[in-house]
């Protein structure tokens, strides 16, 4: 009986920190796979020198964390579902890269946040290689 209690104590004692970990992950995995995304979607410019779009399923800022769509002309090549738990702050618009793997548009940084306030930023280089990182203020420069 003891062992049980003691362990429900320490059950009870980890929980919160659970939380924040499981939220810092989904933040962490959500960022990778758009970065990841757009190393995909500039690789196919580059391979089909043709213009390659990835777009939010709903339009505006916060429609990326209803999941995206890489696509050239009308066929799609890629596409990511909804998150639970994370919210996107980015580009309003589509991004787009050319046949030559560099945005056609200068793109503004995807900042994504976690419930409990952990967030990670995407930002692209002049290149158009995008580049995730953890941003210890909550916001992305």
């Amino acid at each position: 009986m003891v062992v049980v209690a003691l362990a429900a104590i320490m059950a009870a004692l980890a929980a919160p920190s659970f939380k924040s970990f499981v939220s810092g992950q989904r933040v962490k995995t959500a960022a990778s796979d758009f970065a990841m995304t757009a190393i995909l979607a500039r690789s196919e410019a580059i391979k089909r020198n043709a213009d390659v779009t990835i777009t939010s399923v709903t339009a505006g800022a916060s429609g990326w964390k209803d999941g995206w769509t890489v696509a050239v002309g009308g066929t799609a090549l890629s596409q990511q579902q909804a998150y639970a738990g994370v919210t996107f702050a980015g580009p309003a618009t589509a991004i787009t890269y050319n046949g030559s793997g560099r945005l056609s548009a200068a793109v503004d940084t995807m900042t994504i946040t976690g419930t409990d306030g952990s967030a990670r930023c995407v930002a692209f280089d002049l290149s158009g290689m995008p580049k995730s990182s953890k941003s210890s203020s909550g916001t992305c420069p």
